[in-house]
């Protein structure tokens, strides 16, 4: 039985998420239908365009992104404590970007007179929106609900055009996160439609790869100790990406000499990465991390055991 989602997310063990949205049917509704030959590929613009758009509004950054032809993957940084910091004007403005305020709220902030009652009813419905505008579910519920009724539009039809819920997973720390953002990078040239990760259409590494373009991306710090971004170097992380592309479409045998020496500064076996991105099917393990963190992860969620030690203890061997 799927689990509540208060039950998947822990801001307080890690504010990065990985989620995953399919199409109904893994019908491909967003790429080219093998029946009746209509291309609905720009379909996947729509994505794109509305995940940037939600990151304004939302306190919530994007990290890495891949819309493919009947699925898409995102990267999250869920940041509680700036839509805390907000004021209530600054919540409201973000909300009417995607939404209707009601008549009281228009009037409070057209600074019509009120009494305490209305004032306290105003406050309360700020304070549920900014809770809104920093919850994960919110987020995605937001971005899939509004491509829904677009292809629905399109279509002519009405029913679902997402497959249930959408699927999340914790990244615990910084291994996590950088492994996670190389699968989503290299989906199209592990599925064959691309052969470069800047030739990949519809990803955040081609967007990585635009010089002088204004970029709504998680910039990457180059800083460990700055939470003001991804804490390597954009070039660590290009190379990463190419290294592992490369890799993962090589025959089964030695690793390339040119292993990146992010991987040494993460502690991250390369044998351990190069398994993660190649393993496909797989089941989309809830969290993933060192095994101390994911324990702590499964305690925090009210769990004894959370789904993905093996491949977090591959994958994040523990430090000294």
């Amino acid at each position: 039985m799927p689990k509540p989602r208060k039950h998947l997310v822990s801001l307080s063990d890690t504010p990065y998420y990985h989620c995953i949205s399919r199409c109904v049917r893994r019908a491909f509704l967003c790429g080219v239908d093998p029946l009746s030959g209509f291309d609905f590929s720009h379909r996947r613009g729509w994505i794109v365009n509305r995940m940037e758009k939600l990151s304004r509004s939302f306190a919530i950054e994007l990290c890495a992104y891949a819309v493919m032809s009947n699925h898409y993957h995102v990267v999250v940084r869920v940041d509680r404590d700036r839509a805390l910091a907000w004021t209530e004007r600054e919540v409201v403005a973000r909300w009417l970007l995607m939404f209707k305020a009601p008549d009281l709220v228009q009037r409070w902030l057209d600074g019509g007179d009120m009494d305490a009652g209305e004032r306290a009813a105003v406050s309360g419905w700020v304070a549920c929106r900014r809770e809104r505008l920093c919850n994960l579910s919110w987020f995605m519920r937001c971005l899939n609900e509004g491509i829904a009724r677009l292809a629905n539009e399109e279509d002519h039809c009405t029913g679902r055009f997402w497959e249930g819920r959408f699927k999340s997973q914790a990244l615990l720390d910084e291994r996590a996160l950088l492994a996670c953002m190389a699968y989503v990078d290299l989906n199209p040239i592990r599925a064959g439609i691309a052969r470069t990760p800047e030739h990949s259409h519809y990803t955040s590494i081609q967007e990585r790869c635009k010089p002088g373009q204004a970029s709504s991306l998680r910039p990457f710090s180059g800083d460990r100790d700055d939470d003001k971004g991804i804490p390597y170097t954009l070039a660590e992380y290009l190379h990463l990406v190419d290294w592992s592309g490369r890799a993962i479409r090589a025959e089964k045998g030695s690793i390339p000499q040119d292993t990146p020496p992010i991987l040494n500064r993460l502690g991250m076996q390369p044998m351990g990465l190069l398994d993660y991105l190649e393993a496909d099917p797989r089941p989309l393990a809830s969290a993933l991390g060192p095994a101390a963190k994911l324990r702590q992860f499964a305690r925090s969620i009210g769990g004894s055991f959370v789904k993905g030690i093996g491949l977090g203890t591959r994958l994040c061997p523990e430090q000294p």
